[in-house]
């Protein structure tokens, strides 16, 4: 019997991780990647465990889409450092959602997530599509509204 001055520990066999789709047509980059982290980490669960990985799968569709307000679009950059000297290769937002559309969605997630092993495996958790079509249809996603 449980005292009530136990911690509750939440064990990994009894995880209940769900597949969630969001769609961020319109919505704003910043925004929109906080509440896909949260989701990620399990954050709007009420079972909440900062040390586990307790969060749903997270499919975004539409990530072409996103907007960023102001002159973001040709003012945000984004910097890749090949490993060689001047090897940095930098590229803003406007360029970037016409090549990989996707891409800038995962860049924001992905800093919001925590550093380390255990943001490395809620990463894994993430599906970004471009458009509206994704493969993910047999694991029946439920629609997240940001």
């Amino acid at each position: 019997m449980r005292n009530k001055f136990d911690t509750f520990y939440l064990s990994s066999n009894k995880l209940d991780k769900e597949w969630v789709i969001v769609d961020v047509d319109g919505g704003t980059l910043g925004r929109v990647a906080s509440k896909i982290a949260a989701i990620l980490r399990g954050k709007n669960k009420s079972n909440f465990q900062p040390n586990m990985d307790n969060g749903d799968y997270v499919v975004v569709i539409n990530a072409g889409k996103v907007k960023v307000t102001g002159r973001k679009t040709q003012d945000k950059l984004y910097h890749k450092y090949t490993g060689f000297p001047g090897g940095i290769n930098t590229t803003n937002f406007q360029d970037m959602m016409n090549t990989k559309p996707e891409r800038a969605l995962e860049i924001a997630v992905k800093s919001m997530l925590p550093k380390g092993r255990m943001g490395r495996q809620l990463y894994r958790n993430l599906h970004i599509y471009g458009g509206s079509e994704h493969p993910h249809i047999a694991q029946k996603p439920k629609q997240v509204v940001l």
